[in-house]
């Protein structure tokens, strides 16, 4: 028997195995109230999800839910190990759809555009001010290479008119500069010496009048000539106030020159530059949970507190039910060099009514000897549910596990719960086009064999309605790619329980316009025209 009838037919026994788990747990979904967890299926030649409970505690306890390798081993066993060369391998109703390569600009050729966030209220929905839609995003002169916006990063905004039936094909958006006084991020560091000073992601928020305050991660690099570290680098979660206005020709900030610095790593709950040179801590997400009136809370990307190499990874990290055939041990996978990967999201509480002041809570979510980045998380409510959307990387994965570029998901009962991944398990959402079977690649470089759309759009930001926006990286591979530095096109995602699908019916077979970020309602102030600051 050739080949080309032996992988139709894997493909087939794959294909049925999935469905039979799928059936399985759907027959225990119809048998099982509504609030409870249900149990996923596992996949034959796979070992079973960890059992999680969704149950919620109080923000405070000393409970930190754990995203295991038995979890994210379930993305390999949706995966199609016949797919061939430039074939998604993973499952399309968790697959984002392909981005095209002929992709319009939103900026008109004035900035590369990546991480971007809305305008938005205590809860999390997306108000449009005096009749314009606002959104704030990571930008870079386009003068500079594309790989080398990072350490020149500074935060910028658009802004477009809301509620218009027909936009242009680039989203209509105009690109209003800089949100910051030019140095004003940078002051709050003791050390000057820096070689680059950065702004990285955040989150905004919109008060009474036209108050805004912007949550955001003020980062310093003390780098040598060569590009070593000659000490590392400090990122700091920072809040900056200042005031919006507009008319009927656009919209203005002024203010934000005062920069609070509130949060820098603590080296017991997240880990800091002294444990580790390449640590992660970024990307504030503030929010108000009505479980907890008065309390205001803020998620954020970290990593498990330990100096970087020591083995630190357990059992109940590993995730396997007793007795499970294909279980591993912790320092079997620590010796393969998993324990280099402590990812977590943490959790802080604010002090006082300014938000300037916070107190660090333990980590809501941890994925050591799983994955090294949980970035930009969010906490994302539906259904009486508390989701918690997060992004990562395929390169960033430990040993022995993979998964795709995208959106992961973990569903509970509230802030702080035992927190169960979403879609079988695994905790993947929404993945770019990937396949498993071939390398990544970088998206610099992509692999020939890989899905043209492995590195297609990253940064995702899950809106009210379900909807996502992200940024286009690059699309293609090694013969003939093109970067990104643009919005991509909206997509959709249907939230139910613990699975989370990609809506095929919205836009054109799953996507929408490009860089659609519509407001879901109008901020309650005069719509009266603000006076234009005069020069």
């Amino acid at each position: 028997m050739t080949t080309t009838t032996r992988a139709p037919r894997r493909r087939l026994r794959r294909a049925a195995a999935i469905i039979a788990a799928t059936a399985a747990a759907a027959t225990l979904l119809a048998a099982s109230p509504a609030s409870a967890a249900v149990e996923p299926v596992p996949v034959p030649g796979f070992p079973a999800p960890t059992a999680h409970s969704q149950q919620a505690y109080d923000p405070t306890d000393d409970f930190t839910a754990k995203w295991t390798r038995a979890d994210a081993r379930q993305i390999a066993a949706m995966s199609d190990p016949t797919a061939p060369s430039r074939e998604n391998s993973l499952p399309e109703e968790y697959t984002m759809p392909t981005v095209p390569k002929d992709f319009p600009d939103m900026s008109n050729d004035q900035v590369w555009v990546w991480d971007s966030w809305t305008l938005t209220d205590g809860t999390s929905n997306q108000p449009s001010f005096k009749g314009w839609e606002v959104v704030f995003s990571l930008v870079a002169d386009r003068s500079l290479g594309f790989d080398d916006r990072h350490t020149y990063a500074r935060l910028g905004y658009f802004y477009r008119k809301a509620n218009v039936a027909e936009r242009p094909a680039n989203g209509g958006w105009t690109y209003g500069g800089h949100v910051f006084p030019d140095g004003a991020s940078g002051a709050i560091f003791e050390d000057q010496s820096f070689s680059h000073q950065t702004e990285w992601s955040g989150s905004t928020r919109i008060f009474d009048g036209n108050k805004l305050r912007i949550f955001y991660t003020a980062v310093a690099f003390y780098r040598n000539e060569d590009g070593s570290n000659r000490k590392p680098y400090d990122p700091r979660i920072v809040q900056s106030e200042g005031r919006i206005f507009a008319d009927e020709n656009g919209v203005w900030m002024t203010g934000f020159r005062d920069q609070h610095d509130m949060l820098q790593a603590d080296g017991t709950y997240y880990q800091n530059g002294a444990q580790n040179e390449f640590f992660n801590f970024r990307d504030p997400f503030t929010f108000e949970d009505p479980a907890h009136p008065g309390k205001t809370y803020m998620v954020f990307e970290g990593n498990t507190a330990a100096p970087r190499g020591e083995r630190v990874c357990t059992a109940a990290d590993m995730g396997y039910r007793a007795g499970d055939p294909y279980t591993e041990t912790a320092d079997e996978v620590m010796d393969r060099g998993a324990h280099y990967q402590l990812a977590n999201v943490g959790l802080a509480v604010a002090d006082n009514a300014a938000l300037t002041e916070w107190t660090f809570l333990p980590p809501i979510l941890s994925a050591n000897c799983v994955n090294d980045q949980t970035e930009r998380p969010q906490i994302y409510m539906k259904d009486g549910k508390y989701y918690l959307f997060t992004i990562s990387h395929r390169g960033t994965y430990a040993a022995g596990i993979d998964g795709p570029e995208g959106v992961y998901g973990f569903v509970g009962d509230g802030i702080r719960s035992d927190f169960q991944p979403v879609n079988r398990g695994s905790g993947l959402a929404l993945g770019s086009p990937s396949n498993l079977n071939f390398a990544a690649g970088k998206p610099f470089a992509p692999d020939y064999n890989q899905h043209p759309g492995q590195f297609q759009a990253y940064s995702h930001y899950v809106m009210p309605g379900g909807l996502v926006q992200s940024f286009i990286d690059t699309i293609g591979t090694s013969d003939d790619f093109v970067r990104g530095g643009t919005l991509a096109p909206t997509v959709k995602l249907d939230i139910d329980g613990s699975d989370v699908t990609v809506d095929r019916s919205y836009g054109h077979d799953g996507l929408g316009q490009w860089a659609d970020i519509p407001s879901n309602y109008s901020h309650p102030i005069s719509s009266a025209s603000d006076p234009r600051p005069t020069r």
